[in-house]
């Protein structure tokens, strides 16, 4: 779970779902060939009320269409809340417009079905992202959100100066303790208007947000000036890091990491030092001008920051496994309710259940893709798939066919799985690679 780069009300494994009328290799195969998408026959894709209808492009499972609308990190008193509550009061009471209200909106109940002109998604990049319908006009392909980044030109092209974001996101990504393809993300963007970052300062008067001709570099975007990076970089990190502080105690040891992000420039990451180990725990930057300027506020400029919920809560409540947060299991969310915000919190294990282990071996295409093969592992296993782990690729020396092992762990976070379950769920998973992702099996 990365920033960059962030529902169930059952964790039983649901029936089997048919295979869809041609195998997704084949499908998406001839998106890089060139012709539009044709329709596929079946039912619309149904989001939060609207319908898209099915085509080529089509690659959100149902088990990704469970999750949208559940909103974790809005149910009060889930750990995800929590984390959300605590840096919005940290902004609330620390940050104050001059009437004495907050100087921070907060904005979490944003539709995660974007455009990819929204997404910054030229690349339309299926192995990676969901998506929902393809249209030839950038601005009418759907997706699912891929970060809260989403929704940054719209809220500044609102008239916002200075608002938090939260919301769930959407990504194709590998099966472990630590990933899951639906998360949560916060970010925060603050701009200034010449007088108000310069007005501080000594002869701020003279001194200027912009120049006509000047060049980027590893400190600067071609069209700032110095003095503006810099005092944008010292109120950015002295905003962070007062916030940091705040969630993991005064004494916290600290420190920044120049980086990239495509959203800003110049980048960084902060780190902590928790428990012995630097840990990441954030990133942020000074906002591309061109962002700016597309929402109609060019002649400001601004600094804007992202971090994961969940690895937040993971690393401050000592929860082990990213599916926890989706557990309804009542000795997993009593350990969060209480009246005080910040209080102390370490999450006491469930009782652990011992995992189960399956192999699966195929002789893959060569339009075979990991992402596709972890997707459709969970749209049959669900929350049962702890991890899926690739153990052995093969080249046959005669034909050049290509085959690969994986390992599926399967272990139940609330009882005991049985044999003759992980059996019947393995079966379907191997049956479904076959049809759908056109591998052939060795097993």
């Amino acid at each position: 779970m990365r920033l960059r780069g962030f529902f169930l009300p059952s964790l039983k494994p649901r029936p089997f779902l048919p295979p869809r009328p041609a195998p997704s290799n084949q499908r998406r195969a001839r998106l890089s060939d060139g012709p539009a998408p044709r329709p596929l026959i079946g039912p619309d894709v149904l989001v939060q009320g609207r319908s898209f209808p099915r085509d080529d492009f089509t690659n959100v499972t149902p088990r990704i269409l469970e999750k949208v609308g559940v909103n974790l990190h809005n149910e009060k008193q889930h750990p995800l809340w929590v984390i959300k509550e605590r840096i919005k009061e940290h902004f609330y009471s620390s940050y104050v417009g001059r009437w004495g209200n907050p100087l921070f909106s907060v904005h979490d109940n944003l539709s995660p079905v974007v455009t990819v002109q929204q997404n910054f998604d030229r690349s339309k990049n299926i192995k990676k992202y969901y998506y929902l319908y393809f249209s030839f006009s950038f601005h009418r392909t759907t997706m699912l959100r891929a970060h809260t980044s989403a929704h940054q030109r719209e809220l500044v092209s609102a008239g916002l100066d200075a608002f938090l974001l939260a919301g769930d996101v959407y990504r194709r990504d590998e099966i472990d303790s630590s990933h899951y393809p639906v998360f949560h993300q916060m970010e925060g963007v603050r701009l200034f208007s010449d007088h108000e970052l310069f007005s501080s300062v000594d002869g701020g008067q003279v001194l200027s947000l912009f120049e006509g001709s000047g060049w980027r570099t590893e400190q600067k975007q071609q069209v700032h000036t110095l003095e503006t990076v810099k005092l944008l970089e010292f109120n950015l990190k002295d905003t962070l890091r007062s916030l940091v502080l705040t969630l993991f105690g005064p004494e916290v040891e600290l420190r920044w990491v120049e980086c990239f992000f495509p959203f800003t420039h110049p980048s960084f990451e902060l780190e902590v030092r928790f428990r012995g180990q630097w840990l990441e725990v954030l990133g942020c930057g000074i906002m591309e001008q061109q962002i700016l300027h597309s929402a109609g506020a060019g002649h400001k400029v601004g600094w804007a920051f992202g971090l994961g919920l969940e690895r937040l809560a993971m690393v401050l409540f000592d929860i082990p496994d990213i599916r926890l947060f989706w557990s309804r299991d009542e000795r997993f969310l009593r350990q969060f309710r209480g009246d005080d915000l910040h209080r102390p919190i370490r999450f006491q294990p469930l009782s652990r259940f011992p995992p189960l282990h399956n192999d699966i071996s195929f002789w893959i295409p060569d339009s075979f893709s990991q992402n596709d093969f972890f997707d459709l592992v969970r749209n049959i296993g669900g929350d049962l798939v702890e991890q899926v782990t690739l153990l052995d690729q093969f080249t046959h020396p005669k034909t050049g066919r290509r085959s690969e092992c994986y390992r599926i762990v399967y272990r139940h976070m609330e009882r005991t799985l049985t044999q003759e379950e992980v059996r019947t769920t393995h079966e379907q998973i191997e049956r479904a690679a076959e049809s759908e992702l056109g591998v052939h099996g060795r097993y």
